[in-house]
């Protein structure tokens, strides 16, 4: 009992979250309305799209969003309803209705909580990029196309799938065509996307669906709106909880609690590499995010999850502390209180126009091209995933992603596995690594595969290295390397950059050059001359560099990837 106190314990907030909170209270504030003025748009467009409508899509972003960022395991997280959600709630609403939308977001957060105290948050960070990458632009189009409707101004579209639901739309927007409708919804996308590049850090998606609903009031046109609004939150209720239905809800429960724990975490991981110095608590973050779907629908809110894009605003917004997150909900919670009637004058089409600038934001296609020509088996993976995902469902595309890059994995290890005959080496290079070190160089001999399985461990290992001036990460060994393998290297290389250290590279194989290049990870280093064919070349270039020699000696270890290593020329 004294052993779980301590785990429930060990994921509560803590002293060192307020010590955050203290640093610069004014920019997370600043911070927290920024961010509030980009999520409430969109906050209102996913709660339409959900099928509970826009005041379940307000509630959850203050609900949950005020739940997630004072409990989950991030500083700079942002929570709420996100289009990957209502991917997966579209059906539950069509097969259980309101309710049991609500009962599978308790559910899914309880599941949540049970995997934080497991403490198996950790284990999402081995996901493949390929798998990633997929799923999110599967993840655009499904969007996309249950935008498609209301775009065209069709109320009746039908379809078992979201790609024949638009179908339909289009089939009864061409019998009896509503120009008005597909008109605003062009040109909030217009807006957005274009005022996006003039000015990033504009929120053109507020002013844009601000003059949509001006033109719908002064103009005689045929929009759908979003209706009244209630001018405050509910109060909680326990009304929908069906203990009966449990064993039938539990699938699509596992489903949510599976999307929110793979988004947040991915989210909590993107956040951490935009800045230099946090790192997230992964457990933590599942126990904040369970909290905030337990209770969310309390009060008449949908499952939530983080919201990499909010978040990505409240990073660059400059936020340093959960208080920006938390001033995000709040502010979210004035507008209801203030101005609901306003906000329910907003044509639907104009949500639509909002979702797809999203959706075509959402989508990297340089990033999806490098994968796409790293290797056969990381393109294989990419498209089966974005594939089963527009046709079936995200988790499902995850699974099935996972399993086959699994699969191209242990071949391509299969494959580098060999016999040969090679002489003992009895010596340790013991003199040499201290010379190095009283220079201030450390030299990592990377040995056996550097792939998605192995690949983050090595990254959190190498990112710890202190009080040196150049490292050289030495590849002769690495016997094979996958897309997410490359992409953790640069991810490795940005960061000791970012801290004022030279990073270079020696021996790569003929063959992974290739895979780096796609993925543009040692275009910086070749064009600067770091690197080297073998790693007596990268010891001698690295003195060169150091002129400190006066700074404190370092003790450092290897990192390997997927197997021993010692430091010293190879």
């Amino acid at each position: 009992m004294a052993a779980a106190w301590r785990r429930v314990r060990d994921l509560l907030p803590g002293r060192a979250d307020w010590q955050a909170v203290r640093r610069s209270p004014r920019r997370d504030l600043v911070a927290g309305l920024t961010v509030a003025i980009v999520a409430l748009p969109l906050a209102l467009a996913f709660g339409v799209t959900s099928g509970l409508g826009a005041e379940a899509g307000l509630i959850t972003a203050v609900i949950a969003g005020a739940v997630a960022a004072v409990f989950g395991g991030s500083n700079l997280q942002v929570s709420g309803p996100t289009g990957a959600m209502t991917v997966v709630l579209v059906p539950v609403v069509a097969q259980f209705g309101p309710t049991g939308v609500l009962m599978v977001g308790v559910l899914a957060g309880l599941i949540l909580i049970a995997l934080a105290l497991a403490r198996l948050g950790r284990y999402v960070r081995y996901l493949p990029v390929p798998v990633i990458e997929g799923f999110t632009a599967g993840i655009a189009v499904v969007i996309a196309l249950q935008q498609v409707p209301a775009a065209l101004g069709v109320t009746d579209a039908r379809g078992d799938r979201v790609w024949a639901v638009a179908a339909d739309a289009v089939v009864r927007f061409v019998e009896q065509p509503r120009p008005a409708a597909i008109a605003v919804a062009l040109g909030v996308a217009t807006v957005m996307l274009v005022g996006a590049r003039w000015r990033p850090g504009v929120p053109f998606s507020l002013f844009a669906v601000a003059a949509a609903t001006a033109l719908a009031a002064l103009l005689p046109v045929d929009l759908i709106r979003i209706g009244a609004l209630p001018q405050g939150l509910p109060a909680p209720s326990l009304d929908f909880l069906d203990l009966g239905a449990v064993g039938v809800l539990l699938p699509a429960a596992l489903a949510v609690a599976a999307l929110a724990a793979l988004e947040s975490l991915l989210s909590a991981t993107v956040a951490d590499g935009m800045t230099v110095g946090q790192r997230h608590d992964p457990d933590r973050e599942l126990f904040g995010q369970g909290l905030a779907n337990v209770a969310s629908p309390l009060f008449g809110g949908i499952p939530a999850t983080a919201a990499i894009a909010r978040t990505a605003v409240n990073v660059r917004a400059g936020a340093a502390s959960k208080l920006a997150a938390l001033t995000h909900a709040v502010a979210l919670a004035g507008i209801v209180l203030v101005a609901a009637p306003l906000v329910g004058r907003i044509p639907l089409a104009a949500l639509a126009g909002v979702l797809l600038a999203t959706t075509v934001r959402m989508v990297e296609a340089a990033s999806l091209w490098a994968l796409a020509r790293a290797t056969r088996g990381d393109a294989l993976v990419l498209v089966l995933t974005f594939a089963v995902t527009v046709i079936w469902d995200l988790v499902t595309a995850v699974a099935v992603g996972v399993g086959v890059a699994i699969v191209v994995a242990l071949r391509a290890v299969a494959r580098t596995a060999r016999l040969e005959q090679v002489p003992l080496d009895s010596g340790e290079h013991t003199a040499e690594e201290q010379a190095l070190l009283a220079e201030h160089i450390v030299a990592y001999r990377l040995d056996g595969p550097l792939f998605f399985a192995a690949a983050h461990n090595f990254l959190l290992r190498l990112s710890d290295v202190a009080d040196v001036r150049a490292v050289i990460l030495r590849m002769s060994r690495v016997s094979t390397i996958d897309a997410t393998g490359a992409q953790v290297l640069g991810d490795a290389i940005r960061r000791l950059q970012g801290r004022g250290i030279t990073v270079l590279l020696s021996g790569i194989v003929p063959g992974h050059d290739e895979v780096l290049d796609a993925l543009g990870v040692a275009d910086q280093l070749r064009r600067d001359g770091l690197v080297f064919a073998d790693t007596p070349s990268a010891i001698a270039h690295a003195r060169s560099l150091v002129v400190d020699e006066n700074a404190p000696r370092v003790l450092a270890r290897n990192s390997p990837p997927g197997g021993g290593s010692a430091p010293g020329p190879s």
